[in-house]
């Protein structure tokens, strides 16, 4: 179970990319930055076309006795061949790079390392871009211009197998879904939901948001784990959703994780 850090709480929810049969991670979460007796190295590669950001970040990241940068890519198609060849545990991507750019990049490394966690370290505010870096697997959107301790500590939470959007990120994502939630119900100017969700749903959506897998949902609401996974279809088809991510989002949009526990059947 990860947590989906947004203003004024967190949520937990599963790894988003896993339920689109393109997992971020498979790989279970690794050792928390509590362990003080013996912390895992973390081995970082940073990805930016700006020589002195590279160099910048370096210096920032070698002053935490537990990080190690494994290496530098100045270019989309060289971070790909170096995520490959030294399969870090957290790459820092920038989105805006020669010969490929981040997202092209990020999408080809979700096809090939299920491992290496991704956080977006850009300049851009662009929304759209945001979006679809969650989309396709990041685990994390960090802007250039953070507190060099934010910058850290989301490198910290993405390794233990958390998502991470800092405000302003987070902010933006919830503005760009909720126009999605406004234009993507076709002609006649009906809104994302199709049809109503039935009181069962409505609680499967909340249990989603909150972090609950399959097997917990079934357990918690006295049901069959297979009649969870037909809820979960017809919610995705009544609300438009692709993956637990946007169900996740939906939901906190709505204000569907607030809702109170499941009564039993």
């Amino acid at each position: 179970m990860t947590r989906y850090w947004y203003p004024g709480t967190v949520i937990q929810i599963e790894e988003p990319m896993s339920l689109m049969a393109m997992p971020i991670n498979g790989s279970p979460a690794r050792e928390s930055e509590g362990s003080e007796k013996k912390k895992a190295t973390v081995r970082i590669v940073i990805a930016d076309d700006h020589p002195i950001v590279r160099d910048g970040l370096k210096k920032l990241l070698l002053l935490e006795d537990d990080f190690e940068v494994v290496g530098e890519a100045g270019d989309g198609r060289e971070v790909i061949e170096k995520v490959q060849e030294l399969d870090p545990d957290v790459l820092l991507l920038d989105l805006r790079m020669p010969n490929l750019d981040g997202l092209a990049a990020l999408q080809a490394i979700q096809q090939t390392n299920k491992r290496t966690r991704v956080i977006v370290l850009t300049a851009s505010e662009d929304k759209n871009e945001f979006v679809q870096a969650m989309k396709l697997g990041c685990s994390g959107i960090v802007l250039k211009q953070t507190a060099p301790d934010l910058i850290v500590k989301s490198i910290r939470k993405v390794n233990s197998g958390e998502i991470w959007l800092d405000s302003h990120t987070t902010a933006a994502v919830m503005r760009q879904f909720s126009t999605g939630l406004e234009g993507s119900g076709g002609g006649g100017g009906k809104g994302r939901e199709r049809s109503p969700l039935s009181a069962r749903e409505r609680e499967i959506v909340a249990l989603v948001a909150q972090g609950y897998k399959n097997k917990e949902m079934a357990e918690k609401m006295f049901i069959s784990e297979q009649t969870v996974k037909n809820h979960l279809h017809n919610i995705f088809d009544k609300l438009g959703v692709s993956d637990r991510l946007e169900l996740a989002l939906y939901a906190i949009h709505k204000g569907l994780h607030l809702t109170g526990e499941p009564t039993p059947r």
